[in-house]
């Protein structure tokens, strides 16, 4: 049994209204013409039922005195036909059969002769002779309205008038609402759409102020919002709306504004303090570096402690380094920009990270022509060997790392993947966020680290190279995805 398939519903408040509106219109309508044709029906079988009470039984009366024509065999007879209306039908049944019958015609109202079948007969026999009004369907002519009345010698007499004309006029009636409302409802639905649409004018501004802000990128950078909705009657829902989302804008305008500035005064700070350090932090590793170049004996504990000092002043140098790096991409300074060969930079990368992580195996897969990106090199060499370091210090030992540069149509797509444990779920939406460290660390019994600015600087890198860099991971596969456009080689 197939299910039948349900209306579409109207998605927009304007269709909803419009809908509405015709729906209502539409119920009043059918309501006002079913109330007008019952009433008019009513009225009109009425008007017949007073006919029939003034007609008489002269009519059927007449049947049973008249004069038999001499080749009428079937029982038929001449009736008095004055006074009578034409389609006026008559009768007389003695014992619940039919014995005389008539009808006056327009074109003859000498002949009444009037065929009836035998359902007709039966029709007429179970009327009750109680004087009332009653509908009865005769075959032969069609629907009645007749009266039957007992007569002086023991008979039934029955006498009726048609229905059609009163069927008629309830069905001109029909016709003509339903053209009228029909055309109101036409013109009701085209009307009420230009009047719903003009009236919800103020809520489809507000309805695209809205659509402009959520398009724009509110989560990081200066955010210059769009003009505000214009206000309508303040009185009105719309208007009140308008206000409401007005006034909101105002606070997220104010929040945005202040968290700007916070950021740059961040920005500045971290930039003024990693410069300021950079002296003082070499300072103290060429110290602690010269001391250990002392000729004279010196305790094993005083040698470990400069070792120490050297190597931490070291670490905390290179977060210098890349504090201000990030300062620097934050401030939007531009980069190189010249033709790199990232396939000789994969070359290059993937040797330095074989040197400092023999214990992994370091594969490659590489195009036969170069890949040429326009940037960078430096920078670019940065973010593919801190790539490399978190693949070598995040996964156990002998796991393997493939770096695969391929074309993707106008991008370059520099993927690095390993077979490793995978990233935790818990932090992979925030894996190219600044300080972010997973708190156990893909490789087991791992220690030291960075301070979680290795992939923040491949972010950095990456997009202000117009690129992107994705990350997809599950227990055994990691793959770190970077994009770069290609370099125009119609222009080199």
């Amino acid at each position: 049994m197939t299910r039948l398939r349900r209306l579409p519903r109207p998605r927009t408040l304007r269709a909803r209204l419009t809908v509405g509106l015709v729906v209502l219109l539409a119920v009043s309508c059918a309501a006002v013409g079913l109330a007008a044709v019952v009433e008019l029906n009513g009225f009109l079988t009425q008007r017949l039922d007073e006919q029939l009470a003034q007609a008489g039984t002269r009519f059927p009366e007449s049947l049973e005195h008249g004069v038999r024509l001499p080749d009428d065999h079937d029982g038929d007879e001449h009736g008095d036909t004055r006074r009578q209306a034409t389609g006026t039908f008559g009768a007389r049944l003695v014992d619940g059969t039919v014995v005389n019958k008539g009808l006056i015609r327009s074109d003859d109202p000498s002949d009444v002769n009037v065929d009836l079948t035998a359902a007709d007969r039966r029709h007429l026999a179970q009327v009750p002779a109680d004087g009332r009004p009653r509908t009865v369907e005769l075959s032969a002519l069609d629907d009645y309205r007749v009266v039957a009345t007992p007569g002086r010698d023991g008979d039934v007499l029955v006498v009726g008038l048609p229905l059609e004309p009163v069927q008629a006029a309830v069905h001109r009636l029909v016709l003509v609402a339903g053209v009228v409302f029909g055309l109101a409802l036409v013109v009701t639905g085209v009307a009420g759409a230009f009047w719903v649409r003009w009236s919800l004018r103020p809520l489809s501004r507000v309805t695209a102020t809205a659509t402009r802000v959520s398009e724009l990128p509110l989560a990081s950078g200066e955010v210059a919002l769009p003009p505000r909705a214009p206000e309508s009657d303040p009185r009105s829902e719309v208007g009140r709306v308008a206000v409401a989302f007005n006034r909101m804008l105002g606070h997220v305008e104010n929040a945005l504004t202040k968290r700007h500035a916070s950021e740059e005064r961040l920005r500045r700070f971290a930039a003024d303090a990693s410069h300021e350090l950079r002296t003082p932090v070499a300072s103290v590793r060429g110290h602690a570096e010269l001391a250990l170049l002392h000729p004279g004996p010196v305790p094993p504990e005083v040698t470990r402690a400069l070792e120490r000092i050297t190597a931490e002043s070291s670490r905390m140098g290179e977060m210098v380094d890349d504090l201000l790096l990030l300062a620097r991409l934050d401030a939007g300074r531009p980069l190189e920009r010249r033709p790199v060969d990232l396939t000789h930079l994969v070359l290059d990368a993937v040797t330095d990270a074989r040197a400092a992580g023999p214990d992994h195996r370091w594969t490659m897969d590489l195009p036969e022509e170069p890949v040429t990106v326009t940037g960078d090199a430096h920078r670019l060499h940065q973010a593919l060997a801190n790539l490399l370091a978190n693949a070598r210090l995040h996964t156990p030992l002998g796991t393997k790392v493939t770096v695969t540069l391929e074309t993707e149509g106008t991008r370059a797509l520099l993927s690095v993947h390993d077979d490793g444990p995978g990233v935790p779920e818990d932090i992979q939406a925030h894996v190219f966020e600044r300080f972010t460290r997973a708190e156990h660390r893909r490789r087991p019994g791992a220690s030291g680290g960075g301070a979680g600015l290795g992939l923040s600087i491949v972010t950095a890198v990456v997009e202000a190279h117009e690129g992107s860099v994705a990350l997809e991971s599950r227990p055994g596969s990691t793959t770190f995805s970077v994009r770069l456009p290609l370099a125009d080689v119609s222009t080199g």
